[in-house]
């Protein structure tokens, strides 16, 4: 007899694309979860160490979101932003006061992607330009626009482009050419690519530099601190815009700050956010400068972007996440976990970075004695801890990089069980 497992995949391959990527040779179906464990459809119970690509990020199940969204979808499901809607107003002043940014205003999207796409939208009205700097081994989504702007080619399906971009140096540091160099030094040499870059392949009117914190699907590649920001001083300089990607860093995830940006002592003209913020809930936006965000000349509408149900449980799931410091247990818990997994780097032949800060935690794998990627040992090891009762993610260029990134609750004894089944598994490879 057919496994439930074996039957949903059957299914899914006769309507689904092709090119929809499924985790495990045996792909699961997660039916059901609380705190931060979750239950597959045949009942088998795992460590979430990844939570939905960083967008649980206080808990499963939380109460207080479950709570929220019961009485709201009691009451009302959707109006579109025709009409006013209290919940998205009250998560709307929440963010503003919170963001990096003076002056703020907040338009909600659906998606990642969505929101870097309205970004780009903004940013080349205000400057009157299609043309787009973004970083090299980026990722910024999936629709037309932030396809063309994704540095890392395994998730560039299209060379066709509604904007004219180039690439800098500086996400992604172990394989840079500049990699070698000390912190500042690097800076420097990033510094002077940018420049070189604006000097030689624009025609000078560049609308934007786009770039994430923390490289999320490049492997949390992981700059210095202070490379956004003399990236931004060369912005200022040019009158071009900065566009700070914190779909994955944001809400406190890297423990330091409550924004990844926030490491490179810069203030973005514009920022982008989601996942984490719904818990799971479809929202997604972008805040910027009020004179940016209502530069647009013409009317526009968002049929599910800020909708009552979302908003309503990212208000209860923010409170959450500031009134439990859920900022500081990423970086208490997050730091002991990258402290050891450093720590015992050196016994794991395969392993050569550990990188990350606060619960975004990437390990890459090489063959040993080698920089050569090793994606075949990243799913071996992706198998194992699976099989230990463990998920965990995986990305980076080459796809050969784990990613651990558990909601932002996750506690001590829990991350232990985490560094137990990855310490076996790469132990075993």
């Amino acid at each position: 007899m057919m496994g439930l497992h074996a039957d949903l995949l059957r299914r899914h391959r006769e309507v689904l694309p092709s090119w929809l990527a499924l985790y495990y040779d045996q792909p699961i179906a997660l039916d059901r979860g609380e705190g931060r464990h979750v239950w597959d459809l045949e009942g088998n119970r795992y460590l979430d160490l990844f939570g939905g690509i960083l967008t649980t990020m206080t808990a499963h199940a939380l109460p207080e979101v479950v709570e929220a969204v019961r009485e709201q979808a009691g009451r009302l499901l959707h109006s579109s932003t025709l009409y006013l809607i209290e919940s998205q107003v009250a998560l709307a002043e929440r963010i503003a006061a919170l963001a990096p940014i003076p002056d703020a205003k907040v338009f909600f999207t659906t998606s990642g992607t969505e929101a870097n796409e309205a970004a780009l939208m903004l940013a080349c009205t205000a400057r009157r330009s299609q043309q787009v700097l973004a970083v090299r081994n980026s990722y910024h989504g999936r629709s037309f626009a932030t396809v063309a702007i994704t540095g890392n080619r395994g998730w560039s399906p299209s060379a066709l482009s509604p904007v004219d971009v180039k690439y800098v140096h500086g996400g992604y540091r172990l394989r840079s050419p500049f990699g070698h160099l000390d912190d500042q030094a690097y800076i420097d040499a990033c510094v002077e690519d940018l420049r070189d870059v604006l000097a030689t392949q624009t025609a000078g009117d560049v609308a934007c530099l786009i770039a994430e914190p923390i490289q999320g699907v490049g492997g949390f590649a992981t700059p210095p601190d202070g490379l956004l920001g003399a990236w931004k001083q060369v912005c200022d300089e040019h009158d071009i815009l900065f566009i700070a990607d914190e779909v994955q860093t944001g809400w406190g995830r890297t423990g330091e700050h409550l924004w990844g940006v926030d490491a490179h002592g810069v203030s973005p003209d514009l920022m982008t956010f989601a996942k984490g913020l719904g818990n799971g809930l479809t929202l997604a936006g972008v805040v910027a400068r009020s004179d940016l965000m209502d530069g647009l000349p013409a009317n526009s509408i968002s049929t599910f972007g800020g909708n009552p149900l979302s908003c309503s449980g990212a208000l209860a799931n923010l409170q959450y996440l500031l009134e439990h410091d859920l900022q500081g247990n990423a970086a208490k818990v997050g730091g002991a976990l990258l402290r050891e997994l450093t720590e015992r780097a050196s016994r794991w032949p395969a392993v050569a970075e550990v990188r990350g800060k606060g619960l975004m935690i990437g390990i890459e794998l090489v063959v040993p004695g080698s920089l050569d990627p090793d994606p075949a040992a990243a799913g071996r090891v992706l198998e194992a801890t699976r099989e230990a009762g463990v998920l965990v993610g995986k990305g980076g260029l080459h796809g050969n990089v784990l990613r651990v990134a558990p909601p932002m609750s996750i506690t001590m004894e829990e991350a232990e069980v985490g560094l137990a089944a990855l310490d076996a598994a790469l132990t075993a490879r």
